[in-house]
């Protein structure tokens, strides 16, 4: 079996704090890594490595594991061009902007909903997301929502069921018949093509009760649970998130004491989406505070055509440095080892032995660039999927 060596790594990114420099990081500088079998079988200085049947001299780039995009939506057609162009001009984003969505989404083929997310994933790759969570919620019908699961599925395992997203024009009169349709058939048909659920429990989406009672109903077939929650303004969100034991709720843009507190003693993690208020002219969430009270912290890039239509995580994360109160540390971990841990995962976000050899080169020296760099691109290859 071939192993291949990548050699003269200037810095390498672990996210182990057993190797290297010791911090969440795991830096090693003047490292080499060993691939085989799509997985890392070794790691350390330059100068231990082991002879490979093949050799690949990096020319001191920087290496890190590739970004782990928990939360995007990329089933969906048309677009909302003119939405943001409106929110330039001050008008507020609201929940309702969803529904133009929909509309399309419903009348495109299985074809041009399969070309849209490969497009986007595409994209994402080339900026060094090596997985990435893909939602479904622009259907919210039986059939539309299964099959933009299952259009999902091709690309990655890591689909979401969210048909608590909005309240479909036709039960505007009747959101309880919409939600017993979500935790009814439309899970029925769902469920097999998805790892989890997940609801918008906002003004103008679902309450507390509602959200509560998808994220049963998904637990009880056998979904991991997630939450949009908290973006809009205060809310229940990040509370029910945190009494259910979610592994994440996300956005967590307005927070109280307790929220913190909450999130802080659940070990739920804070998924933070700076794309979403740069897209929207909102304030971001404060991730100082939340790191310092010792939650746990990931960045996604929410990808959707509405309030984010952005599919960077280097994006992200200079936003999260420059907005949000994190260090460049903090900020490529929370978009690596961060999205690992928001879906569950142990085998992605590092680059250890034993990892999946999922990873980044960046045309540069350090991870520092990416944020010391907005806008360039500095992602040379993206491996791993």
């Amino acid at each position: 079996m071939t192993n291949l060596l990548l050699r003269n790594i200037g810095e390498l990114v672990t996210n182990d704090p057993a190797l290297g420099d010791g911090s969440a990081l795991g830096l090693i500088r003047d490292a080499a890594l060993v691939v085989e079998a799509g997985h890392v079988v070794w790691v350390g200085p330059q100068a231990s490595a082991p002879v490979t049947d093949v050799v690949q001299d990096l020319g001191g780039r920087a290496v890190i594991p590739g970004f782990v995009d928990s939360h995007a939506h990329l089933v969906f057609a048309g677009d909302r061009a003119s939405e943001f162009t409106a929110r330039m001009a001050g008008k507020p984003y609201a929940a309702g902007g969803i529904g133009s969505t929909v509309s399309a989404t419903r009348a495109a083929t299985d074809e041009q909903l399969t070309a849209q997310v490969a497009r986007l994933v595409t994209e994402m790759r080339r900026q060094g997301t090596t997985t990435v969570e893909i939602k479904s919620g622009y259907g919210l019908t039986v059939t539309d929502e299964a099959r933009s699961l299952a259009i999902a599925r091709a690309f990655t395992e890591e689909t979401t069921f969210l048909g608590a997203h909005v309240v479909p024009p036709e039960y505007a009169e009747d959101p309880a018949g919409y939600v017993d349709l979500v935790t009814g058939p439309m899970l029925q048909a769902a469920a097999p093509h998805a790892r989890w659920i997940d609801a918008f429990c906002e003004t103008g989406a679902f309450d507390a009760d509602q959200a509560r009672a998808v994220l049963t109903a998904g637990g009880a077939v056998g979904l991991g649970g997630r939450l949009h929650a908290n973006q809009l303004g205060p809310g229940p969100g990040v509370q029910l998130a945190c009494e259910l034991g979610l592994v994440a709720v996300d956005h967590c843009t307005y927070l109280d004491d307790a929220d913190v507190e909450a999130l802080a003693s659940s070990g739920t993690i804070a998924t933070l989406l700076p794309g979403v208020e740069f897209s929207t002219r909102s304030p971001y969430p404060d991730a100082r505070r939340l790191l310092d009270a010792g939650v746990r912290v990931a960045l996604a890039s929410d990808c959707n055509p509405g309030s984010c239509y952005s599919s960077s995580l280097p994006l992200c994360i200079a936003l999260a440095v420059r907005e949000m109160g994190m260090t460049p540390a903090e900020a490529v971990h929370a978009a690596t080892a961060g999205g690992a841990a928001a879906l569950g995962r142990v085998d992605i976000g590092r680059l250890s032995t034993g990892a999946r050899a999922h990873y980044a080169v960046l045309d540069a020296p350090s991870y520092v660039h990416l944020a010391y760099r907005p806008g360039v691109p500095l992602v040379l290859e993206a491996v791993g999927r």
